[in-house]
């Protein structure tokens, strides 16, 4: 299951939406999220639906591999949606105690599922079609303004760059260590949930001993290429070029009828 995990990893398929500019895409997919959340109708989901799917078929990656994405957080929507089910307001249709099923209940919990799949298999993409380095730059070419205030945007770029890097890693780096585990013998699926807490002890104590060996080998890392001494400046210079206007064209019109179709609802 942790191996199914897709934020942080990068797949070239020398796609049109790959070459694109980093910087076109943290906005679209920063735009994209907006008009998600702004959607609240099953037309404006068709919409989003429709330009998920465009921009899925210009990466080349396999539909199925994204939804794959959503394998880890099916408990997490699960509880979700059913947390939503049962609170929504309005004359109830059924009602048991203090649980009760209401049209309201219903049309929310459906949409905060839609929202909760769209935003993880649309904003994967970014770093699905995004090499590690130049998300990194596209970033910090963004946050410049930020400089002028002296915020420190490097580091910030950095934190944010790494952390989406070591997501896939250490998932990895777990599912190494489960089939070890379970070689010796270990067994994460039999039992009740007190069992099953207990097999992941096994499991948790090399994680962390791991996560700690990876930090340090990065620090030294860092610190060898004198990592905070002088100015940074990016590997490769990139510019805007057809792919990033047809994309923000694209992106900038899904928006506004996003917000038309939300102010309409």
């Amino acid at each position: 299951m942790l191996r199914d995990i897709t934020i942080g990893r990068y797949i070239n398929t020398l796609s049109p939406l790959h070459r694109a500019d980093a910087r076109t895409k943290i906005l679209a997919a920063v735009a994209y999220s907006v008009a998600v959340l702004a959607v609240k109708s099953y037309i404006g989901m068709g919409l989003v639906l429709i330009f998920t799917v465009t921009a899925a078929a210009a990466s080349k990656i396999p539909a199925v591999y994204m939804l794959k994405g959503l394998k880890p957080l099916r408990l997490f929507m699960l509880f979700t949606f059913i947390t939503v089910f049962f609170t929504g307001s309005g004359d109830p249709i059924w009602q048991w105690h203090i649980f009760k099923i209401t049209e309201n209940g219903i049309h929310n919990s459906i949409m905060v599922t839609l929202r909760f799949i769209f935003f993880v298999s649309g904003t994967s993409l970014l770093t699905l079609t995004t090499p590690p380095i130049a998300l990194t730059d596209g970033l910090a070419r963004i946050m410049k303004p930020l400089k002028t205030v002296k915020a420190p945007v490097d580091d910030i770029v950095m934190i944010i760059s790494v952390t989406l890097r070591f997501i896939p890693l250490f998932a990895d780096e777990a599912e190494r260590i489960m089939k070890a585990q379970r070689a010796r013998g270990a067994n994460f699926s039999g039992g009740g949930f007190i069992a099953k807490a207990k097999a992941i002890i096994p499991v948790t104590i090399p994680l962390f001993i791991s996560v700690f060996r990876h930090a340090d080998e990065l620090a030294l890392a860092m610190d060898s290429r004198c990592y905070g001494k002088g100015t940074r400046k990016p590997l490769k210079k990139t510019h805007f070029g057809k792919t990033d206007a047809v994309i923000a064209i694209i992106t900038i019109i899904f928006c506004i009828f996003s917000v038309i179709i939300g102010f309409l609802d």
